[in-house]
């Protein structure tokens, strides 16, 4: 059946922007200048508020100082991991564990250190 109102060849030529901007669209998911965020999760601790920490501290105290552990390890209650990871606009991912190991539920010492700088602030 023949469309009279539109010819073949005018019904190509109607198509022809569509394809041109399918593929616009396309490349523009791929575009090589998109912006890339930085991306930061955990708890930020620096080596002066590790400074503060006593032996004899209880987990309160601790926690005030240092904030709460972003791990909570609910088989032992001796020791809280304080993780932080910060990545530059989608490169190298930076990261920094320190251990908090408590003894009858009262500051002991930590392990781990910190990261020399924290882009984020």
């Amino acid at each position: 059946m023949q469309n009279k109102l539109f010819p073949a060849r005018i019904r190509f030529h109607l198509h022809i922007p569509a394809w041109i901007l399918s593929a616009v669209l396309i490349s523009a998911c791929s575009f090589p200048g998109v912006y890339k965020i930085n991306v930061q999760q955990g708890n930020i601790i620096t080596q002066e508020m590790l400074d503060k920490l006593k032996p004899g501290m209880n987990k309160r105290q601790v926690h005030f100082v240092l904030g709460n552990p972003v791990l909570t390890n609910v088989f032992d209650r001796d020791h809280e991991t304080y993780l932080y990871t910060y990545q530059l606009a989608g490169g190298e991912t930076q990261q920094q564990k320190i251990m908090v190991y408590y003894k009858d539920q009262l500051f002991e010492r930590y392990e781990g250190t910190v990261l020399e700088e924290h882009p984020a602030y």
